[in-house]
Order: structure tokens, then sequence, then C-alpha cells
């Protein structure tokens, strides 16, 4: 017989998978962009940290540092320091589950913005330390601010797309626990 709970489950993280491949995809095309543009932002971190505000329980911590790990080594970027980093930033919004879920979008976006921010600059931070050279810190923060600002049209599309909405009060997982 097959479990309802835990089919929505595995479709919702192939569904993260599908949308983290096609979001990879289209950044490794040789698209390119005229110089002095404003950097695009970073659409897989906005994935990640809004499907772990939505539902924590459908994304686990070892599926998005395989995505991110991924992600490091197709972008040529130090390999784990994001993905470490990433893990951390959403390990810590999904202990905060239980909150997020109280807050009005605005204050959510507000949290995420910040967790943001301090996301880059830890990784510059650890990249100072050790002496790697890095683009400069204008757009850097450029993307950092874009992701930001398109951090509520990717948890729209979520929504409409893909039904993904915060757990009910006194809704429970597929073992029985509140969420």
């Amino acid at each position: 017989m097959v479990d309802p709970v835990a089919t929505r489950v595995w479709f919702y993280r192939a569904a993260f998978l599908g949308l983290a491949a096609a979001i990879l995809f289209v950044r490794l095309l040789p698209l390119g962009s005229p110089a002095g543009t404003w950097p695009g932002p970073d659409l897989m971190l906005c994935l990640m940290l809004a499907w772990v505000n939505r539902r924590p329980d459908y994304l686990p911590a070892v599926l998005i540092a395989l995505v991110v790990l991924i992600e490091d080594l197709m972008l040529m970027r130090p390999p784990g320091l994001w993905t470490a980093i990433v893990v951390l930033a959403t390990e810590f919004l999904r202990s905060r589950a239980a909150l997020t879920r109280e807050l009005l979008f605005v204050a959510e976006w507000i949290m995420v913005g910040v967790v943001m921010l301090v996301m880059l600059l830890g990784y510059r931070l650890v990249l100072a330390v050790a002496f790697v050279d890095q683009p400069p810190f204008g757009p850097a923060f450029a993307q950092t601010a874009m992701t930001i600002l398109c951090y509520p049209a990717v948890t729209a599309l979520l929504h409409l797309a893909l039904q993904l909405r915060k757990p009910l009060t006194g809704e429970v997982d597929a073992f029985g626990r509140r969420l």
C-alpha cells in the first residue's frame, strides 16, 4: 500500500532536485551579460531558503549539502565552504520554523535577508582569512541584494506552482510528529 504522506514528501524532494538542476543548467549556459550591469540573483539560494521556511520537513540537510556541493564544483568555487555556510543557514532557519509560521511575510523576508547578508559576510571573511582572491565587494553585495529582492517572487512561485505552504497549526508529518 502506498502511503500518501511519504509519496508527497518524495514528490517535493524530486521537484526540488528538478528545479535545482534547471537553475544550475541555466547558470552554466554561456549567456554573458554586458559589463556594468547588475548581477543576477542567486535563485538556488532563494529556492532553498524559501523551501526550508515553508516546509522544512520536505528538504533534508543532506539533500541541500549535495546540491550546493555539486553547484560549488560546477561553478568552480572553493568546494565545501559555501556548502557549509548554506547548510548552517538553512539549519538556523529550520530551527526557527515554529516561530516563522506565526510571523507576517514581511518579518520573514527581513529575517531571510539578514541571514543572506550574514552568509555573504561569513563567506568573504573566511576567504579573506585564507588569503583567497575575491571579486570586489560591490558586485557580491549587489547580487545578495538582488537575491533578497527576489525572495518574495520565489516564495510566491513555490506557493502557486507547487502549493508549497507553511504547515498548519497541529499538522503532523509522516512519523506523527507535530510540525
